[in-house]
């Protein structure tokens, strides 16, 4: 009897080098004239499981707008445990420190040091930083270059590591519809470069295409996308299956600021749902 994926891969998308055989190279993701969304907020959840068998939700997010750069970090989804961090400050206290926080029992302890962070043009850091967390003295969610030195000078000798793994990972962007971003979908998978446009095809603006690249090989093409503002598609890549789902209903139907969101979610490791990754973005301009 065949397994579940094998089944479900004959109407799946490979990602391969014949996957996007029946596009053409004038449809391609790629459009050197249009000028990339900005990302201003990544979101990062984790789920922590102590020796003790309790669990807790740690979710850090990173932020920017025109005014100020920071860091929050929430606890069980509660908005109001939320440590929030400016990194746009000067004073070079706020940029390094701990802070102890007590929640729902646990007894929390959070380290950083962002003085010397690297930034791109996003609001994440990309190097020269550390965050990690403790949760009732066990090591718990550890972030950045220099975290792993640094949580072995801060904490004490034999501090247990507790089991701790991304769930989720939310990117927001605004202007206009064209994302990119790298995603690894397994842990001894390769990362993949994955590129997320909306935008006229042929018939023109009137009649938006939402086109979907994995390693500049076209995956999905969604035509007349103010009719077909929800959907998904199961496509295969390094032996999972992968849902890309999209609801774009508010580009074309809120009157207000109107946001799209397209999610990439690891259906299949084994029997069990292990990874959701979405990224929303506002309406195109």
């Amino acid at each position: 009897m065949r397994d579940f994926a094998s089944c479900f891969s004959e109407y799946a998308v490979q990602v391969s080098d014949t996957s996007c055989s029946s596009y053409s190279s004038s449809n391609s993701c790629i459009s050197p004239g249009l000028i990339p969304s900005i990302q201003n907020a990544v979101s990062c959840l984790y789920r922590t499981i102590l020796s003790s068998q309790k669990q807790i939700l740690i979710t850090l997010t990173w932020c920017k707008n025109s005014l100020s750069q920071g860091l929050n970090i929430t606890f069980d989804e509660d908005p109001s445990t939320a440590f929030k961090l400016n990194t746009n400050s000067r004073l070079f206290r706020k940029l390094k420190g701990s802070k102890s926080i007590e929640f729902h029992n646990f007894n929390i302890e959070i380290f950083w040091d962002l003085s010397g962070a690297r930034y791109e043009s996003g609001p994440e850091p990309v190097d020269g930083y550390y965050v990690f967390i403790t949760v009732d003295s066990e090591l718990g969610p550890i972030l950045g270059d220099l975290a792993q030195e640094a949580s072995l000078k801060k904490l004490k000798s034999g501090t247990r590591t507790a089991k701790f793994s991304l769930i989720s990972r939310q990117e927001h962007f605004s202007g206009n519809a064209l994302y990119s971003t790298r995603a690894q979908f397994s842990d001894s998978g390769e990362a993949h470069d994955i590129l997320i446009r909306c935008g006229g095809d042929n018939e023109g603006v009137k009649y938006p295409v939402l086109s979907v690249c994995i390693d500049k090989k076209t995956v999905i093409r969604v035509k007349r996308l103010q009719w077909n503002f929800r959907g998904n598609q199961t496509i295969f890549l390094d032996g999972l299956l992968v849902d890309l789902m999209w609801d774009v209903h508010d580009w074309f139907y809120n009157p207000g600021p109107g946001y799209g969101v397209h999610v990439q979610d690891k259906k299949w490791d084994g029997q069990q749902v292990v990874a959701r990754r979405e990224a929303g973005a506002e309406r195109p301009r």
